[in-house]
């Protein structure tokens, strides 16, 4: 099975083969980097002997999501019409799919059954979302963890556990169809190469609230 997909816009539900492009990865890299102003203090020095450097939290960071692989011949499952109930499933050969990633990139939210906005990297879970050993998992077989997707939230309820002093807390997920990082493809690079038949990739993700 794939543990990293891209949704379209349309996707709904909670079917992963649905509206979905699943991708081959073979490195997934995260970064965060915090934004906090700094300055130095002036004189600082002169009354402790050390230089000062003040900062600011102002609870800013932008985060990036890299996702490295290849592309093969797969199915595509997309509802094509509004309202249907009716998906159309076809095989895509390596070098559609790419180009229909590229056209995704290249258009605007308008077009959900063209455009991405959220990226799900499956990873094994040993505790749920309220600190509970999750049941069923063997704590000394990683493999045997729960999957669920990459989260930048954190275990608990509003100001409980981890989210202490968190009003409004973003949910964490339980199951490997919840809600994975919203934001869409800042780039999306591939080679297409006379002597592979699989089309190597690269793409990075930047996770954000996309308005409207």
């Amino acid at each position: 099975m794939s543990y990293v997909y891209l949704k379209f816009k349309s996707y709904s539900g909670t079917d992963l083969t649905l509206n979905t492009i699943s991708l081959k990865a073979t490195s997934v890299s995260i970064t965060t980097s915090k934004t906090i102003p700094s300055f130095d203090v002036p004189f600082s020095g002169f009354i402790t002997g050390e230089s000062v450097t003040a900062a600011l939290d102002l609870g800013m960071a932008s985060k990036t999501i890299q996702v490295s692989g290849f592309i093969t011949s797969d199915s595509i499952v997309k509802t094509l019409v509004a309202d249907s109930s009716t998906p159309t499933s076809r095989i895509f050969t390596p070098q559609e799919i790419a180009q229909m990633i590229h056209s995704g990139v290249d258009s605007t939210g308008i077009q959900k059954n063209q455009a991405f906005d959220e990226l799900v990297v499956l990873i094994p879970s040993f505790v749920d979302s309220v600190y509970a050993q999750r049941a069923g998992v063997d704590t000394s077989d990683i493999s045997s963890g729960t999957l669920i997707p990459w989260t930048f939230s954190s275990r608990g309820g509003t100001n409980l556990q981890d989210n202490s002093m968190v009003m409004n807390p973003s949910t964490f997920p339980d199951l490997s169809t919840d809600i994975g990082v919203g934001g869409f493809i800042r780039s999306f690079n591939c080679t297409l190469s006379s002597d592979a038949v699989d089309i190597e990739f690269s793409l990075d993700f930047e996770v954000a609230t996309i308005l409207p």
